[in-house]
């Protein structure tokens, strides 16, 4: 990863951060192209239909600015059972023992391609959230296809010259 995308993926996480602290959880992604565009969607994690209506957004809004590299991030509670990492909101239900609350994030740029990587946080006994620095990982990621930022990837991949056109609105 270099280090403009390094620096997109620390102000992306970062806005993520200050969100959590006040109590919401939004989707938020940056895009650098012919000019740096910050997107946020806070019913995101609402629904499989509002992740991917946010994902078709972003991806025309990508294509619009021609960009060239993005960061999408998300708080989540993972679970890690050994094999696979299962992912679900924050606000669905209490933190339950081998639960990690983390903001998982995306990024892509056009030379080096896809990195990803998270943000794991706990909560002190009043609440408040305490961030780790960002963690990039190092070992190859088989996301699922519902991964926050994966139908972006594809969408901004897929060689749909003018999605704006192509796409219900």
């Amino acid at each position: 990863m270099d280090s403009e995308t390094g620096a997109l993926v620390e102000d992306i996480t970062a806005r993520v951060q200050r969100a959590v602290r006040a109590g919401d959880f939004p989707a938020i992604v940056g895009l650098r192209g012919d000019r740096t565009l910050i997107l946020s969607d806070y019913d995101y994690l609402t629904s499989w239909a509002t992740s991917l209506a946010f994902e078709v957004r972003v991806a025309t809004q990508a294509q619009a600015i021609r960009v060239h590299r993005w960061v999408f991030a998300v708080p989540h509670v993972w679970y890690d059972d050994g094999d696979t990492i299962q992912a679900r909101p924050l606000f669905t239900a209490p933190l339950q023992p081998g639960e990690t609350e983390t903001i998982s994030w995306m990024s892509y740029d056009n030379g080096d391609g896809i990195d990803y990587g998270r943000v794991e946080f706990a909560r002190r006994p009043n609440g408040e959230p305490v961030f780790d620095e960002p963690e990039y990982f190092a070992v190859p990621i088989r996301p699922l296809p519902r991964h926050p930022g994966a139908a972006l990837h594809r969408l901004l991949t897929s060689g749909i010259p003018d999605l704006a056109s192509g796409l219900p609105q």
